[in-house]
């Protein structure tokens, strides 16, 4: 992991080598390290699932990482998985999303627990991401968080072989045995 005093913008970043990544939170500069198999395995099962629903509906696009997601100067983050509304879409430009996505999914490894699960998820609900799943896969569990009024309230929580449901995409559901 990188670390620096240097308060680093996504201009900065821009100037980066595309050999490793990274992301900035609070201006600070972080290297992501790579995911694991189980990892990338739940990010691919979760990516389909969502793709499938978001696309049977019309509803807007699913990215899967590594997609830059500028949230501000000095917040820039690869989130697993990102989707943005059909009514949103002006915020997709081809070096990334600039702004808040609707929803964001992350799948936390033991590496990125703190970053994931307290500093990531307090820029996401200042920067106003609608809706917020933390995947935990040594766990089994899907905590997923809807923003209300200014904070994020838990919306739906399974483990193992329970469902989950999304308060921003009205219908979806997921059995939690599909990507366990």
């Amino acid at each position: 992991m990188t670390t620096t005093l240097k308060k680093w913008t996504y201009k900065d970043y821009l100037k980066l080598p595309d050999d490793k990544r990274y992301e900035i939170i609070n201006g600070e500069l972080l290297e992501v390290p790579a995911p694991t198999t189980t990892h990338q395995r739940i990010v691919g099962k979760l990516f389909r699932i969502l793709s499938d629903f978001v696309e049977s509906k019309e509803l807007g696009e699913v990215f899967v990482s590594p997609v830059d997601v500028i949230l501000s100067e000095d917040n820039v983050f690869q989130p697993d998985i990102v989707f943005v509304s059909k009514d949103r879409k002006e915020i997709i430009k081809e070096r990334g999303i600039f702004g808040a996505p609707d929803l964001v999914i992350e799948v936390i490894s033991p590496s990125t627990l703190k970053r994931d699960t307290e500093d990531k998820k307090k820029v996401y609900e200042k920067a106003c991401v609608k809706e917020l799943w933390l995947v935990f896969p040594g766990e089994k569990a899907v905590e997923v968080f809807f923003k209300k009024d200014k904070n994020y309230k838990v919306c739906s929580f399974g483990y193992e072989n329970l469902s989950i449901r999304s308060c921003f995409l009205k219908g979806f559901e997921l059995n939690l045995k599909e990507i366990f």
